[in-house]
């Protein structure tokens, strides 16, 4: 270890806790962050402050102004900017720590790709804001053997677990498939506290640290519920739920969601107004030739990372990503989005 490393560290390597075996531990340890909005900035944030060898982030979305509430690493350039949320957050972690490596992809995390972004990874962390990802994301830990942290915030109150595949419940032990349109609290009905945000993210970070640091057995069987607003904390345990279940994912090796048999190619987006297409065979769009060719129908401004077109009349917002994704702002009716979609950029 370095002079510059230790002298970074030595706060935390003080600590006995991690100590110096833990921090060179971290300093080799990979991980995949699947989403950076506002759990996946505080949970980036924190990793790479504390060492965290090397941290992929990927992520489908470009900063808004409504993410500055609670989102830690972006700022109104940003916005102004429409930097890609894994691109700026990409650029500002190099800033507050150059000894690791980052890197930052624009993309939509899916079942076609899930296993590249986490082939050589030792631990997924959940910054995502949908049950879609997630049980994606279950599936592939529980093929692969790579553990994950499950984390949820809405509201002022947020729930997380850690999942070691083979020893712990996973996350369709404790909720069996995705909940139906309505049927729980979104952050659009709801809204969300940015303390609630960075108190959840942390106890993900803490759980996180642990197993990257060599220490999966200080890893407890329980679902932590936290609720900042009247400061109560619930602990509970799981330790049973993997045998008492008969789950059909890591008891009977149901692989629904990893196979593509489960879930949209269309997700209206929390509190955007908006709604995301993805085609359903992945491209590499010419991001020039797109801008080029909608400039007769309306505003459009460009970046290296997408394409933003304006349309007036209706009054819609068309931001397309170079594999072909899209996000349409304006309606959060997919059938509408969807013609958009196929209207100005193809079927």
């Amino acid at each position: 270890m370095s002079n510059l490393e230790s002298s970074r560290y030595q706060k935390q390597i003080l600590f006995a806790g991690i100590g110096k075996a833990g921090q060179a531990a971290l300093a080799k340890a990979r991980v995949l962050v699947c989403g950076c909005g506002a759990l996946g900035t505080v949970l980036v944030d924190t990793l790479a402050r504390a060492g965290v060898g090397f941290i992929r982030i990927v992520d489908r979305d470009f900063v808004e102004l409504s993410n500055l509430q609670r989102q830690v690493l972006f700022d109104e350039d940003d916005v102004a900017n429409r930097v890609p949320k894994a691109i700026a957050a990409r650029d500002r972690l190099q800033r507050i720590n150059s000894e690791i490596e980052i890197e930052g992809i624009v993309a939509d995390v899916n079942y076609t790709n899930i296993a590249e972004f986490a082939q050589d990874v030792d631990l997924i962390l959940d910054g995502t804001d949908n049950f879609e990802v997630r049980f994606l994301i279950n599936d592939h830990a529980l093929e692969s053997g790579t553990p994950w942290i499950y984390t949820g915030c809405v509201g002022s109150h947020g729930q997380t677990m850690t999942i070691l595949p083979g020893e712990s419940a996973c996350l369709r032990c404790l909720i069996d498939t995705v909940p139906a349109p309505g049927a729980t609290e979104t952050c659009d009905t709801a809204g969300v506290l940015g303390p609630a945000i960075n108190v959840i993210a942390s106890l993900e970070a803490v759980d996180a640290l642990k197993l990257l640091s060599g220490q999966r057995d200080l890893i407890k069987p329980v679902l932590r519920v936290v609720d900042v607003w009247d400061a109560s904390v619930r602990n509970m345990n799981v330790a049973t739920l993997r045998e008492t279940a008969n789950c059909p994912a890591c008891v009977g090796g149901e692989r629904t969601w990893l196979e593509g048999r489960e879930g949209s190619q269309a997700a209206v987006l929390c509190g955007r107004n908006a709604v995301q297409i993805s085609p359903s065979t992945k491209g590499d769009l010419s991001l020039a030739d797109v801008a080029d060719r909608l400039r007769s129908s309306g505003a459009v401004t460009a970046n290296a990372f997408l394409v933003r077109f304006q349309l007036t009349d209706p009054d819609y917002d068309i931001t397309i990503f170079q594999d072909g994704r899209a996000i349409v702002k304006g309606t959060e009716d997919v059938a509408t989005a969807r013609s958009l979609y196929s209207r100005f950029i193809g079927s």
